[in-house]
């Protein structure tokens, strides 16, 4: 029993290209991976082909086979049932519900470095608030309609990044030294200093699927899926590797702060003369933007995942209330906005400083987020077994042995990058990372109950 509202055929690929750059190319990946060091340029090169490659490639397939509403949750459904399919969907969507605080903590972080240098955390923690609630209402807007915001918010990231890029390619040019040493053996991985941050390069590379959860408001998806993985892969993977080159060029990696090293290289780059004073504010004007459209991108995928959810009765009723008129899911939205307010209200109050609480944040909604994609990755491999005879529009190529290797590989990393959010090898356990992760799965586990209790009273109730 899906949504009862047709929707509109509103995503071309051009539109599925932008909404998924928008989706994966994110600045503030940018900074926490530049701080590994020079190495980082060889965890994007070496994790984009080991991992970033035959993720897109199983995205295609998946998006092209079964191009059902919902995304995630209907290829796990098919696979291994309801109660799996809720259990992922619930991760993807709580875990949106935390990295919202994350990135928009990082938001009020840029403007108070800009605009306002005296606000309190306190202050920026309101400001976050205030954010979420403005995705919320996009979110419960058409998709013909708030596509533009992810899509606007895709092209401001491709200027921000050539900006850097272009930047960090003239000071490497010229004769001034450079804040790092780029010598052969800076690009050999040490994993002390790597492992903090490896699993960001990783979540920096995810979401490829996100744009199939509305596959009935996608223009011919056989088509148009594996055309906007294939232009957004190497529009992401070339933005990522370049980027981090040029904030390494500027910044020694030991100076680079999570939240600040935006504003912070773009200031290096481009001088302190007027005119490169004037194009750095007007480029954190633009990156603030994108913030916002990051998490309504996330939002609109997420949403619609959950409330497919719900109207299957795997997930509490309210979560599946669709706008009368637009078919958009106004429960899960809203869902969305009351749990990150208050984990805006709970981590606020336990974080020292801003940086502590982006990093909590961030690590904490990274666990969640990475869990759905295991069970991406088994569906794909079951569904290639036992549905073999299904027309695939497209395939990922080398036989069923070969795709059942690139689905264990990608499994094997998604692991390694869980276990290095929540483990830091000499530092031990980060202990608000690991609690936030457990409760965040406890509630999922009564949201599921509770939704069995009202199927059960439905099904009780008399006729």
């Amino acid at each position: 029993m899906t949504g009862q509202v047709s929707h509109k055929k509103a995503m071309g690929v051009r539109d599925m290209t932008l909404f998924t750059v928008s989706a994966i190319l994110l600045l503030d990946t940018l900074a926490a991976t530049a701080a590994i060091g020079v190495s980082s340029l060889f965890w994007w090169l070496f994790l984009g082909l080991i991992f970033f490659l035959p993720y897109g490639l199983i995205c295609a397939e998946m998006g092209t086979t079964y191009p059902e509403q919902g995304g995630i949750y209907a290829w796990v459904r098919d696979a291994f049932g309801r109660r799996w399919a809720a259990r992922v969907t619930w991760f993807y969507w709580i875990n949106a519900a935390i990295w919202f605080p994350s990135i928009f903590v990082l938001f009020a972080v840029v403007f108070s470095q800009m605009f306002a240098p005296e606000m309190t955390l306190f202050e920026q923690v309101m400001l976050g608030v205030g954010l979420t609630w403005i995705v919320v209402f996009i979110t419960c807007l058409t998709l013909d309609v708030g596509k533009w915001v992810p899509n606007l918010g895709a092209l401001l990231k491709i200027i921000i990044f050539s900006v850097i890029v272009v930047g960090g390619f003239n000071l490497i040019f010229s004769s001034a030294p450079l804040a790092n040493d780029f010598s052969a053996e800076s690009l050999i991985p040490s994993w002390q200093s790597s492992a903090q941050y490896i699993g960001a390069v990783i979540y920096g590379m995810l979401g490829f699927e996100l744009v199939s959860a509305g596959s009935e408001e996608i223009h011919d998806p056989a088509r148009n899926v594996p055309k906007s993985i294939l232009m957004s892969g190497l529009i992401i993977i070339a933005f990522y590797t370049f980027g981090t080159l040029a904030i390494l060029a500027a910044i020694p990696a030991g100076d680079i702060n999570l939240v600040e090293g935006l504003i912070d290289t773009l200031r290096v780059l481009l001088g302190n003369s007027e005119f490169g004073m004037t194009l750095a504010t007007v480029l954190g004007i633009a990156a603030l933007y994108t913030f916002i459209s990051n998490g309504t991108t996330w939002s609109i995928g997420c949403s619609r995942t959950m409330a497919e959810a719900a109207i299957e009765g795997e997930m509490p009723s309210f979560l599946g209330k669709e706008h009368k008129r637009f078919g958009t899911p106004v429960g899960a939205a809203i869902g969305l906005g009351i749990i990150s307010t208050a984990v805006f209200g709970i981590y606020g109050f336990v974080a020292g400083s801003n940086e502590d609480l982006f990093w909590s944040l961030f690590a904490c909604s990274a666990v969640l987020f990475l869990l759905p994609y295991i069970g991406l990755l088994l569906a794909f491999a079951k569904m290639r077994i036992v549905d073999s005879g299904r027309p695939r529009p497209y395939k990922v190529p080398g036989g069923i042995l070969m795709a059942l290797v690139l689905a264990a590989v990608c499994m094997a990393v998604l692991v390694i990058a869980i276990f290095l959010f929540i483990y830091v090898p000499g530092d031990g356990i980060d202990w608000p990372v690991a609690i936030g992760s457990v409760v965040a799965m406890i509630l999922g586990e009564m949201a599921i109950r509770l939704s069995e209790k009202e199927a059960a009273s439905v099904q009780a109730a008399p006729l």
